[in-house]
């Protein structure tokens, strides 16, 4: 397949700090300007399940992509339904992978029955980028000065909230914060949320775990990726410590030229 040239270049910076509570950071990340994929994993599950779910769920969504990205073609300002189909398959398909070897490896031991992980990723394609969405981790498109989140929480509170159960007030005040409704690996199969995105320059992108977003206003992040990419996830992971900071704090920012 003739691969399409053109299109953005996407470079960040990401970090992940264990907090001010914890003892284990079960997040994991990756930043892959090369390959142009961009991964969040926040994991639970104990005794140190919730940092292999993690860096599992990751590691096998990143060799999955790897090797199949270079055979796709890249989206152009036009791309037709074959090719985005085939880069939302992509992405699902990784993550799908993730979910099975996370699953797999729980059910070879029993020390880590039970483990499952979020999973938050983005890959560039051209002009265009592919999100994919499991769990409570997020993604924000911060454009023109605007920051908004461009992907859904897969917990209990959200699910409320939509049907209309209880009110925005009552969320905050809502003893099942953390409760999620989608994990990688506590089935053999999940749902993915997939999505297509067209890029702009000058946009960035802020991928996070719940121990970042959980302390953050939306409005505070435009200001704050405002001072680059490197200065702000130090910046991230400082606020978020300094108001509590009672999980591990993943961050990663990235710009598009």
């Amino acid at each position: 397949m003739q691969r399409y040239e053109g299109g953005m270049r996407a470079r960040s910076a990401g970090k992940t700090h264990v907090g001010m509570k914890r003892s284990l950071n079960e997040d994991a990340f990756l930043a892959d300007d090369d390959l142009g994929l961009h991964l969040v994993a926040d994991g639970m599950g104990g005794h140190a399940a919730g940092e292999v779910a993690s860096a599992e769920a990751v590691s096998t969504a990143y060799g999955m992509v790897k090797q199949a990205r270079s055979s796709l073609q890249k989206l152009g300002d036009n791309p037709d339904d074959a090719q985005i189909r085939a880069a939302l398959r992509l992405m699902e398909a990784s993550i799908q992978a993730a979910t099975y070897m996370v699953f797999t490896l729980a059910e070879l031991d029993r020390e880590k029955s039970g483990m499952g992980t979020t999973i938050t990723g983005m890959l560039v394609f051209g002009d265009h980028a592919v999100t994919a969405q499991v769990g409570d981790s997020r993604i924000y498109q911060i454009r023109d000065g605007e920051a908004r989140q461009i992907t859904e929480d897969h917990t209990l509170i959200a699910w409320q909230l939509r049907e209309g159960i209880i009110t925005q007030e009552e969320a905050r005040r809502s003893p099942h914060k953390n409760v999620i409704t989608r994990a990688v690996g506590n089935r053999e199969y999940v749902q993915v949320d997939t999505n297509l995105v067209q890029l702009s320059p000058g946009d960035r992108y802020l991928l996070c775990s719940d121990g970042l977003h959980g302390y953050l206003r939306t409005s505070e992040i435009p200001d704050i990726v405002a001072q680059g990419r490197d200065a702000a996830v130090d910046a991230f992971i400082e606020l978020a410590n300094s108001r509590g900071g009672k999980d591990n704090i993943t961050a990663i920012v990235v710009e598009v030229e």
